[in-house]
């Protein structure tokens, strides 16, 4: 698998996955990057945008990334922008309507250039989240997020543990078997899913499937769609970036500074609790 850093270009559709927002080591200040520098026709958050239901979590940033989602989301910009809903965001479809004006779905379909294209977390091909939806929440996102205060500013512990993770319930074979046999039922050319945090792309009698990796990792990505094909991209480094754990101090202009801003944070802080 190829990771590519490229100039931006015209890409008919972006997708990023697994940001986490609330979560010590989301990226969302990087993503938004992404986002606010390359041109695209269509924009896919596919799947667990927030690390759990508590609003409270969320730090500035990713209240900027929300508010830059609910602009684009406007008509006027002529950007599709498409939800899927990952394991981490289940509950919050109506409250995300009304907060970013974005329709959630389970999964999504479109047609570019005669073929069909698929888009879905992945989280359903995961048969221990869907067994132990309880003990995945504990475990898996409550310590999980306790974790990431107790660890270093560079989060290199609950890093390691997030990479073996997923190595030890072999997440990426098991998401991509899943995931390759879903899109041969629904005859699609290409499918695209989150949920393991790994980028991969993998070919399959005619058929490719493709992970956007996360935005919880040292080295994020994400996914264009082109004419020049499917790209699984790498972030660019800047030397301004700041990595989670750090202190931030964010003085950049809010984006379309003539429309209005999402609600100051509290008014969503109880939400979800």
């Amino acid at each position: 698998m190829t990771i590519e850093a490229v100039a931006p270009q015209d890409y008919d559709t972006l997708i990023v996955s697994d940001l986490h927002l609330g979560a010590d080591m989301s990226r969302a200040r990087e993503a938004l990057r992404v986002l606010q520098e390359n041109p695209y026709r269509r924009l896919i958050l596919l799947g667990d945008i927030f690390a759990d239901l508590n609003f409270g979590r969320l730090k500035k940033e990713h209240w900027k990334f929300l508010g830059f989602i609910r602009k684009l989301s406007n008509p006027k910009r002529n950007v599709e922008v498409v939800w899927v809903e990952g394991n981490h965001d289940q509950g919050l479809a109506e409250i995300m309507s009304h907060l970013v004006g974005v329709r959630v779905y389970q999964e999504y379909q479109w047609e570019y250039r005669g073929l069909r294209h698929m888009a879905v977390h992945g989280h359903q091909f995961d048969g221990f989240v869907v067994s132990n939806v309880r003990v995945s929440y504990l475990i898996g996102t409550l310590l999980y997020l306790q974790l990431q205060k107790w660890d270093s500013k560079n989060k290199i512990l609950t890093r390691f543990l997030d990479r073996l993770n997923t190595r030890w319930l072999h997440l990426s074979p098991k998401v991509a078997e899943g995931a390759l046999a879903h899109a041969r039922h629904y005859q699609a050319a290409r499918i695209f899913c989150g949920h393991t945090h790994a980028a991969m792309h993998k070919h399959d009698r005619g058929i490719d499937y493709f992970n956007c990796g996360s935005w919880i990792d040292a080295h994020p990505t994400y996914i264009t769609v082109g004419e020049e094909g499917v790209h699984i991209r790498e972030y660019v480094e800047r030397p301004d970036d700041l990595h989670p754990g750090q202190a931030r101090i964010d003085s950049e202009p809010a984006e379309f500074g003539d429309e209005a801003e999402l609600p100051e944070d509290g008014e969503y802080a109880g939400v979800g609790r």
